[in-house]
């Protein structure tokens, strides 16, 4: 509430051309009058999206860190353990909204024009997005928190206002036009389609402020005054917020509940998670954890590297307050029982070393710079200063948490959230791209599939056609006269229910070079555009700890050709990376 007024399965392959497979699930369908409620009218669609999170982070998918929200979520619905992102925030984002490949929807990479049409920096107009998709069907659209699918890293860039949210389909938008910045004074700040400032924002108190509180006390609101005002129709909300992407900041009592959580080191956290991980199901007893990076003992400061983890820890923790906060406005306003909630990651854990240089700075005596104007917005990812004058500190030891400070948490405590992965943020191994996803619809998965694990392999696509298949919506085939590409993913409505999901298709992914294809249970990857093929099968080894590929090389060529298939028709090709593969 605000304190203020507010004006198992097993895979039968049937190969096609280049590879098709059918999922074979047990289970039933709805019940009774929960399945007649369901039919009745389209849910409610609520799509909740963290920054820079592993796949072992939240409690329910291994992690110690206190999330009973996310926790509940999962104990009543689906937690799917083989979804997949895109390996980095902003593909990810346009992948998510469009249901296309990001390079189909002009975002192959991040916020700039490499001039190829794959890699435009902006969502471009031959997509539509799930809030366009579903306004047709009678919904209304709301967004709240991180956009980041057009440039808004400058005053600028944010005078171009045309693939804001309010012009991509949704009705009320609050939130951050750019990708990155201080957690208490947000650059590129807007309501719906007007720039702000945390200090010149009427709607929202300045004093104790931070964005995550601030994402999900609008989500709330939106989630009543929709129940207040159009309660007769159903709503879209995408819920995007930036924890816990860098730079480490949390409240102070939120970072105490962690004091000496992680003193034990890397290691022994990473071997906790694992631990845990085997008594939830979610790791098989035949995959090898990857080897831990970083020795605790030889770390230099150590009670700096327990802070960082502490305040990343810290920012998990408030982003569940702030989902408990939100699910309670659902049902306070009679919208829970009919309401689908998804939850997922736009990427592994972050190894951007950000802020962790060796240039330490001390914190003076008091501000040393002119205070900001309230009207004066921060820009870019890093601010200078903070609005009362302090500098903005950053080195090596530099303890993280208050506006002042901007530090990452660094590689080794990303292996941690990645447990038992490999690799991080950027790359398409498991440890970039392997994100939860839990799914929690009371009248739309029935009681005898929650709190299960479902082992279905999904992508971002899929997101975007399970909305439309729920809304009973029709996705256009084209767009103020520009023709518009097929949806690419397949609805989970089955997997809900416990029936099969059908994907013609295998996954696929580049980011930056690196790619990966995954046809059954098979994945082929490399690292870097020039690097070399690498074959794993998952089923026996999903952390990627057996290269296979030298004793299969038809599999590879064949699966490479797949790839390369795919590339050129999803505008992934030419890519703007030097080196062509092998």
């Amino acid at each position: 509430m605000f304190p203020f007024p507010f004006t198992r399965l097993a895979w039968v392959r049937s190969w096609a051309s280049w590879g098709a497979a059918v999922l074979v699930l047990g289970g039933g369908g709805l019940e009774g009058p929960r399945a007649a409620a369901a039919e009745a009218r389209p849910p409610n669609l609520v799509l909740i999206l963290s920054d820079d999170m592993g796949y072992s982070d939240i409690g329910c998918y291994g992690g110690e860190i206190a999330t009973p929200n996310l926790d509940r979520l999962a104990a009543g619905g689906l937690r799917f353990t083989q979804f997949y992102n895109t390996a980095r925030c902003c593909p990810t984002r346009a992948s998510l909204l469009t249901g296309l490949h990001p390079h189909q929807a002009g975002v192959g990479h991040m916020m700039e024009d490499r001039n190829l049409e794959g890699y435009r920096g902006r969502l471009n107009r031959q997509c539509v997005t799930i809030a366009e998709a579903l306004k047709p069907a009678g919904y209304r659209n709301y967004a709240v928190g991180k956009w980041h699918v057009t440039p808004g890293a400058s005053v600028k860039a944010l005078e171009n206002r045309d693939n804001w949210p309010l012009q991509r389909g949704f009705d009320r938008y609050y939130g951050t036009i750019h990708g990155a910045g201080s957690f208490w004074d947000p650059s590129a700040l807007v309501r719906d389609n007007t720039s702000i400032t945390v200090a010149n924002d009427p709607e929202y108190p300045a004093s104790g402020y931070y964005y995550t509180d601030a994402i999900a006390d609008h989500a709330a609101r939106f989630i009543r005054e929709h129940g207040k005002e159009s309660g007769e129709k159903p709503f879209f909300l995408y819920v995007a917020f930036t924890a816990a992407h860098w730079p480490m900041h949390a409240r102070e009592r939120d970072i105490a509940k962690y004091q000496g959580r992680y003193a034990a080191g890397y290691e022994a956290i990473r071997a906790a998670r694992w631990a845990k991980q085997k008594e939830l199901g979610l790791v098989e007893t035949n995959w090898e954890r990857t080897p831990t990076v970083g020795d605790w003992a030889k770390v230099k400061n150590q009670a700096f590297e327990e802070r960082c983890m502490e305040v990343y820890a810290a920012m998990v923790d408030s982003m569940d307050q702030g989902i408990g906060r939100m699910t309670e406005a659902l049902k306070q306003s009679g919208q829970w029982e009919n309401t689908l909630i998804l939850y997922l990651q736009d990427n592994g854990g972050c190894a951007e070393g950000n802020g962790r240089g060796t240039n330490f700075t001390a914190r003076g005596e008091g501000p040393s710079l002119a205070p900001m104007n309230r009207d004066e917005p921060q820009q870019g990812s890093q601010p200078k200063q903070t609005r009362e004058g302090w500098p903005v500190r950053q080195g090596y030891g530099v303890m993280p948490g208050g506006p002042d400070t901007y530090v990452a948490y660094g590689r080794e405590w990303a292996n941690v959230s990645n447990t038992p992965f490999r690799e991080y943020k950027h790359w398409t191994h498991e440890g970039g791209i392997a994100t939860p996803l839990i799914a929690h619809w009371p009248a739309g998965i029935p009681q005898s599939r929650r709190g299960r694990l479902d082992a279905t392999p999904g992508q971002l696509v899929d997101i975007l056609a399970t909305c439309v298949d729920l809304a009973k919506a029709e996705y256009p085939t084209e767009r103020e006269g520009r023709s518009i590409p097929p949806m690419e993913g397949v609805s989970l409505r089955p997997a809900f229910e416990g029936r099969p999901v059908l994907r013609p298709q295998p996954l696929v992914w580049e980011h930056e070079g690196n790619r990966a294809i995954r046809m059954g249970d098979w994945k082929l990857v490399t690292k870097g555009p020039a690097g070399p093929w690498e074959l794993y099968d998952l089923k026996r080894d999903r952390t990627e700890t057996r290269d296979l590929a030298a004793g299969e090389p038809e599999r590879v060529k064949e699966m490479a050709a797949a790839w390369v298939a795919w590339a050129q028709r999803a505008k992934v090709l030419p890519w703007p990376w030097k080196g062509e593969g092998k």
